[in-house]
């Protein structure tokens, strides 16, 4: 069994990788262009692939020789899904890897907006605080989260997550339904307009969709409390860039997080990267699901999902 891994870079270096070699021969590719896929996977029974695009003429092309495509990511839609389908190609995904990592990394770029500690470091190894005549620094002040509103849009398993934390933290956990119909939950449910002008802390877990495309643009933003945060760690395009540079510079927001973005990686133009109040604006590169367990997890969930795949085709050829 020939197995193809397309863009391993995707993933770093998990300690459990190796493994997928138990399943066949696995070729490893860091990278892959679109002009390198068609080589790379026209021998190939098995595709694992995170973002490597495999579209319906390539599916045409090879479907006789390929049999599954293992996406090693919960998001599917680098593949043509109706044309696996058409051409009978087995498509797996993997879910649910991320809620601890994605969860713990909300909260580290929330305290690093409320409560910015590499300030009082520098203080201290600049030499200034040896010089104080006092034993603290109330220069920059920092507020509790205890008793904020923490507003929660898309209260699935890593909102949920999310919203466990908020309240060991003892704030006060409201959500957004984007679909409208998530409303068997423990918290109370608003409106979004009503959720953007009483939360302290509003937080993006929703996936990309007719419902969220531009969901967060200049009119939301507009309505927030000026000492509110904004963060998203859900998907590019639900939060509106150009809006949401202006908002920031025009100080309407105590500050913002993100980690994903319209195109990743970000263009070079990208408003953001001309934000004149860039202390009130943290970016990251798309890594909140990235923890080492996380990761593992995610390499587990791509053997397990290929070696299922096989075993039902041993099964039913040894029934024939």
């Amino acid at each position: 069994m020939k197995i193809v891994f397309l863009d391993t870079k995707t993933v770093g270096t998990p300690p459990n990788l190796d493994q997928l070699k138990k399943l066949g021969e696995v070729t490893f590719y860091p990278s892959t262009r679109p002009d390198q896929t068609e080589e790379r996977i026209k021998d190939a029974d098995i595709v694992i692939t995170n973002k490597v695009v495999l579209n319906d003429e390539m599916l045409s092309k090879y479907s006789d020789q390929l049999k599954m495509i293992a996406i090693a990511a919960t998001g599917m839609n680098n593949v043509d899904m109706d044309a696996a389908e058409k051409y009978g190609v087995a498509v797996k995904n993997v879910a649910g890897y991320a809620t601890h990592s994605v969860a713990q990394s909300t909260f580290a770029m929330l305290f690093r907006l409320m409560q910015d500690l590499d300030y009082y470091d520098v203080f201290i190894k600049s030499g200034d605080y040896t010089e104080s005549e006092i034993f603290t620094n109330t220069d920059i002040t920092f507020h509790e989260l205890r008793g904020k509103l923490f507003g929660i849009i898309g209260l699935g398993t890593i909102g949920q997550k999310v919203a466990q934390i908020a309240e060991a933290f003892d704030a006060e956990v409201v959500y957004y339904s984007t679909s409208g119909k998530n409303t068997d939950q423990p918290y109370k449910r608003l409106e979004l307009d009503e959720m953007m002008e009483t939360s302290d802390v509003v937080s993006i877990h929703a996936p990309f969709n007719e419902n969220t495309d531009n969901l967060i643009a200049y009119e939301q933003i507009k309505k927030m409390k000026s000492s509110a945060i904004l963060i998203n760690t859900g998907r590019g395009r639900i939060v509106n860039e150009a809006d949401l540079a202006k908002a920031i510079d025009e100080g309407l927001i105590a500050g913002a997080a993100l980690d994903v973005f319209e195109n990743e990686p970000m263009e070079k133009e990208n408003p953001l990267l001309r934000v004149k109040n860039s202390e009130r604006l943290l970016l990251t590169p798309h890594i909140t699901w990235s923890s080492v367990e996380a990761r593992t997890e995610l390499i587990d969930g791509v053997y397990a999902n290929i070696k299922e795949f096989l075993d039902r085709r041993h099964l039913k050829a040894s029934r024939q």
